[in-house]
């Protein structure tokens, strides 16, 4: 080696310069190489307190996603004392346990100072009464046995109209139109006229003709039947045994007229349109509920109706039928509420709210922030005391407003985070005391 310098110096400077300068440069990669801070042998690898997913070899790297310092992490069965010194440096004191060896869950330390700093809550899991409330929208639509359509059963002309707008109050038995017709004035007289046959063979005593008298009676006072002539107008003529060439409709209950299909003085076919008339003290509501709602549904349960309309007023309701078939497009399935509306405040095509609310028994609780759900799974950090925690899987009923019902995983008493749980996840993660579920 001596030798070598002594040529060295020896040599020109333009031939020295080209030799020596890839060694001065190798000499430098191989001091920054000496100098650079080396990975431990118990350390696995570096990820981050905020993203588990990073992995990288060098301790001087920063996290890729969010720039953060990174962590170590220890290989299976390594002690964690350095990685709990060094995570508090690096996370703000977040401390660590031994990494679980298997893939369920096993406790890890956050310091409650840190607690304190990242603010983490907790809540005690309690019994407690579930009621479910339901609320949907409906709209109000008239009861169809309460319903009647007017429809010409005979030709004619409307002679005169006693009802002229939609939405006028008729009593029952109030006339609504009057029909007048050359063919009903025939089959009444054929009706007199066997009335009149049937009284001559009871003068007589005929008993063969008395019997056919009776049949063609009965055949013509049905035929005036199908014509909408009422009982009552039946016995009137058969009474009087005077031929009236008019029909008068009347109301077969107190409604209020839906629609008017006629004027006075129009000529009308058998199966015009003539008048509709709707009771309205009794309506339906028909509603719209989740697919997941409509197996709690039962008939006669009892149900709470408002309106924008009327602030502050609630019409009881009960259901009356729940339609087995679901909207393919919305996912919910129809259900018919029966209301009481004397005063005719709730109208056809009304938008109303239903409101309902079951007493679905008793059971344990878990506040809604307290549950971490990963698709797979749903996490819960239980408060183990002294800044320890474990995550742990549970399973989970229905919500009930901001609980939830816990089906197993949980006990009466036991201690839950309730916020800040995504950053308690970010360390058990860190810490290895959760895989990546």
């Amino acid at each position: 080696m001596h030798t070598f310098i002594s040529q060295l110096k020896a040599m020109p400077r333009w031939t020295f310069t080209p030799l020596i300068l890839p060694l001065l440069l190798f000499g430098a990669v191989s001091c920054k190489k000496n100098g650079a801070e080396a990975k431990p042998a118990d350390v696995d690898y570096y990820t981050c307190t905020m993203h588990p997913s990073v992995k990288k070899q060098n301790p001087t790297d920063k996290c890729p996603i969010c720039s953060m310092d990174l962590v170590p992490v220890k290989k299976k069965g390594a002690d964690m004392d350095t990685h709990a010194e060094h995570s508090g440096k690096m996370a703000g004191g977040m401390a660590s346990t031994n990494m679980s060896a298997t893939d369920e869950p096993g406790e890890f330390s956050v310091p409650v100072e840190r607690q304190q700093q990242i603010g983490v809550t907790y809540a005690t899991i309690q019994k407690q009464p579930f009621t479910y409330a339901v609320r949907a929208v409906g709209m109000v639509a008239y009861d169809k046995q309460r319903h009647w359509d007017y429809v010409t059963r005979v030709e004619g002309y409307v002679n005169n109209l006693s009802v002229f707008s939609r939405g006028e109050l008729v009593e029952k038995d109030a006339p609504i139109l009057t029909i007048y017709s050359p063919d009903l004035l025939t089959t009444q007289r054929e009706f007199v006229d066997v009335l009149n046959m049937r009284d001559e063979a009871k003068a007589k005593g005929s008993r063969a003709v008395l019997d056919s008298t009776e049949r063609l009676v009965d055949s013509a006072r049905q035929r005036l039947r199908l014509w909408n002539i009422t009982e009552d107008q039946i016995a009137e003529l058969e009474k009087s045994r005077k031929p009236s060439e008019t029909l008068t409709l009347r109301s077969p209950f107190k409604g209020v007229v839906q629609d008017i299909g006629v004027d006075q003085g129009r000529k009308v076919m058998n199966g015009d349109h003539l008048v509709d008339i709707a009771d309205l003290s009794v309506v339906w509501v028909w509603a719209q509920f989740y697919q997941d709602e409509l197996p709690m549904l039962k008939r006669d349960l009892a149900v709470t109706i408002t309106s924008s309309s009327y602030p502050g007023e609630k019409f009881p309701g009960r259901i009356s039928i729940v339609d087995p078939f679901i909207n393919d497009a919305t996912r919910t399935g129809r259900v018919r509420i029966d209301i009481e509306n004397p005063d005719l405040k709730l109208r056809p095509d009304m938008y109303v709210d239903v409101e309902l609310s079951m007493a679905m028994g008793e059971g344990v609780a878990v506040p809604f922030g307290a549950v971490l759900p990963t698709g797979k799974h749903n996490i819960v950090f239980v408060d183990k005391g002294e800044g320890k925690l474990e995550p742990r899987f549970i399973e989970l009923g229905r919500k009930y407003g901001d609980f939830y019902e816990v089906k197993s995983g949980l006990k009466e008493d036991e201690r839950v985070v309730t916020s800040a749980n995504f950053l308690i996840d970010a360390e058990a993660k860190v810490q290895g005391a959760l895989k990546s579920w």
